[in-house]
């Protein structure tokens, strides 16, 4: 660092305020389930959940289809603006790629019930907590950007934030499909 530059600033802890200031954040935040100060992660998969429960009965293959293929687009654009915003390349807060990539799941292992739900929601928990093989490999590919030399780096960080969630999503459908055909 150079005597004239000044130190990096400091990340920003979101908040109720954070998260309402802009729609970006209000997304890449879960709709405030992001902002439990316990597993993050698991309460923005559970909100997934419910959301799956809660909209379930308007919906049909095409619009499940339609719906988390606009949530992709939506979520890199809310989690590369929010992870910018929060000056955090991969804040543990946002959790929209939780959300998108459940419901993919959640759609995918339809029509099972509570419990074969229950399995999909404790299998993708596992890949995205503990994040073996591909997974960890997807979540490390853009850990090493440098948003001070690198103009794209919020956007990558933000494609980040989404991809390994999605790797988690299809090691859960493939246990979940191996568990099937070997039944």
């Amino acid at each position: 660092m150079t005597e004239n530059a000044s130190p990096p600033a400091a990340p920003v802890r979101p908040s109720a305020a954070f998260m309402l200031a802009q729609p970006a954040h209000w997304i890449a935040l879960g709709f405030g389930s992001g902002l439990s100060p316990l597993a993050p992660g698991t309460m923005g998969t559970l909100w997934a959940w419910l959301a799956f429960w809660v909209l379930q009965p308007w919906m049909n293959d095409a619009r499940w289809a339609w719906l988390i293929a606009a949530s992709l687009p939506l979520g890199w654009w809310a989690c590369s603006v929010t992870a910018k915003n929060m000056r955090v390349l991969d804040p543990s807060s946002v959790v929209w790629d939780e959300i998108a990539a459940f419901w993919l799941v959640l759609w995918l292992v339809t029509p099972a019930g509570f419990w074969g739900q229950f399995v999909a929601f404790a299998l993708f928990r596992f890949f995205d907590a503990v994040k073996p093989g591909p997974v960890g490999w997807a979540d490390r590919l853009f850990h090493d950007v440098d948003p001070g030399t690198d103009p794209a780096a919020w956007r990558k960080a933000g494609f980040g934030i989404m991809l390994d969630d999605f790797v988690a999503a299809v090691c859960t459908l493939l246990v979940i499909a191996a568990w099937r055909f070997f039944q």
